[in-house]
């Protein structure tokens, strides 16, 4: 159930994706967004929070449109 107060942001309006969101939105399968989190790590277009990776929408899709294979 959601409370009052939660919205529901297109996904393409985030600035932060989940790696399952980021699998969604870019047709990568969820195991290759695992992968390309952990070749990584440190990159602009990844956040931690605790044990868990944020990735930063734009930044993303920048760093796809850079790379010639994935």
């Amino acid at each position: 159930m959601k409370r009052s107060n939660e919205y529901d942001v297109p996904i393409w309006r985030k600035y932060y994706l989940t790696p399952s969101e980021a699998s969604e939105y870019t047709g990568i399968g969820i195991k290759k967004i695992y992968q390309i989190i952990h070749d990584n790590i440190g990159a602009d277009f990844l956040t931690e929070d605790g044990a868990h990776f944020k990735i930063k929408r734009v930044k993303f899709e920048q760093f796809l449109d850079d790379v010639s294979t994935l």
